[in-house]
């Protein structure tokens, strides 16, 4: 079932991204991030109440409580720095960057995980590897002038952050209901985005976002509740070297979708890394 789990997560995931880039266009994205997480924390929370978890609050070991929250904190920074990548480069540059945190997941699978290394886990992160290089392109608009190759700092620290949350995220649900482990991950990202925007000074901006904003922003956090609900449950009991890549299929339902919604277009060479990248995924399932 953690197959199954691994690919609502993606489905999930990808939605989030279009959902959320609608959504921050007109919104400071730390903000925009603070707020999403509220809506996240509250889905994660009635989730733990219909599954009944509640109960295993009081046998939370010290081990495991602490990987959640280094996890959460990973999650809370790479999420800040994903919507800001987000909000100054194109959908289509900016993910595949993000999904290559694939390859420091399972590299850190194997290392402190010890989970097998195979032949074909070798050339699928060679592929995914290949794929992301060729899906990476200077951003041609006003606003990549402006910004510089910004947008390419944030998306590699999104993708840095990422890789370390899942890693401390699959030793943080050992032993723990998935629902209940998520939901207090998300209190921990909820407190680390709100600090941000307090210390940045935006939290006065709250008002100013605009009725369409809001909608989306919304919608994206239920879609990233979603998507974490089946990511750390097939975490929980799958490997990770093989649920992360899974995951990361996302991709295929962004990019569709910033091409019906956003108007993005992908270039030859851009086609040609996302066919290596998912050729290089799917390998993983051989």
């Amino acid at each position: 079932m953690w197959i199954f789990y691994a690919f609502g997560a993606a489905l999930f995931a990808g939605l989030t991204t279009i959902l959320a880039k609608i959504g921050i266009t007109n919104t400071d994205s730390n903000v925009a991030t603070a707020v999403r997480t509220v809506v996240v924390l509250f889905f994660s929370w009635i989730m733990v109440g219909v599954v009944g978890s509640f109960s295993a609050l009081s046998n939370l070991d010290s081990k495991t409580l602490i990987f959640l929250i280094l996890s959460g904190v990973s999650t809370g920074a790479s999420w800040l720095c994903y919507f800001k990548a987000l909000q100054i480069g194109d959908v289509n540059k900016v993910t595949p960057i993000d999904k290559s945190s694939t390859l420091l997941t399972m590299i850190f699978a194997f290392v402190f995980l010890n989970e097998a290394v195979t032949g074909f886990k070798i050339v699928s992160m060679l592929l995914i590897g290949v794929g992301t290089y060729l899906m990476i392109q200077k951003k041609e608009t006003k606003t990549a002038e402006k910004e510089g190759h910004l947008w390419l700092v944030y998306a590699l620290g999104a993708a840095v952050f990422a890789s370390l949350t899942s890693i401390l995220g699959k030793v943080g649900i050992v032993g723990i209901e998935s629902n209940l482990g998520t939901a207090i991950r998300t209190f921990v990202v909820l407190i680390m985005a709100w600090g941000v925007v307090f210390i940045t000074k935006k939290q006065h901006t709250v008002k100013d976002i605009d009725s369409k904003s809001w909608v989306f922003l919304i919608l994206s956090g239920f879609a990233t509740g979603g998507s974490w609900l089946c990511y750390y449950r097939a975490l929980q009991e799958g490997p990770a070297s093989v649920v992360v890549p899974i995951d990361k299929l996302s991709i295929l339902i962004t990019i569709g979708f910033s091409y019906l919604f956003l108007k993005e277009r992908l270039t030859m060479r851009s086609t040609v890394g996302l066919t290596i990248l998912v050729l290089g995924i799917l390998m993983l399932l051989i």
